[in-house]
């Protein structure tokens, strides 16, 4: 199982950014989600995805954040607008679902390394 991240850096406030997660080794017929950890804090599950597109969201990201899935390539995505400082973290993708509630962190068997956030004022 492999799942690779991409798509971090730095940006200032208002601006958007696009995390791609590519993955490997386990069914495209799965939940997904989005993750963040930040300095200090626990990690928080930020947006989910079904294998038949349904999606969930964190209330601090809806309407700003969308999560999204290309079975073929096979990717996850989520892109980012309106960022915030508050946005800033380490964001992970995760499958493998394990059938708890999407958004929670031990829903997931499968992690990536993550890829870092950085917003700016």
């Amino acid at each position: 199982v492999q799942l690779v991240e991409s798509g971090g850096g730095s940006v200032q406030a208002g601006g958007s950014l696009r995390l791609s997660c590519e993955f490997s080794g386990f069914a495209a017929s799965t939940s997904m989600g989005w993750f963040r950890q930040a300095p200090g804090k626990e990690r928080e599950g930020v947006a989910s995805i079904t294998s038949g597109g349904s999606t969930i969201y964190a209330d601090s990201v809806k309407g700003r954040f969308t999560i999204s899935k290309d079975n073929a390539r096979p990717t996850l995505f989520l892109q980012m607008n309106r960022l915030k400082v508050e946005d800033t973290a380490m964001y992970y993708c995760a499958a493998g679902w394990r059938g708890f509630s999407r958004l929670s962190v031990g829903a997931y068997n499968y992690w990536g390394q993550g890829t870092q956030v950085t917003v700016s004022s």
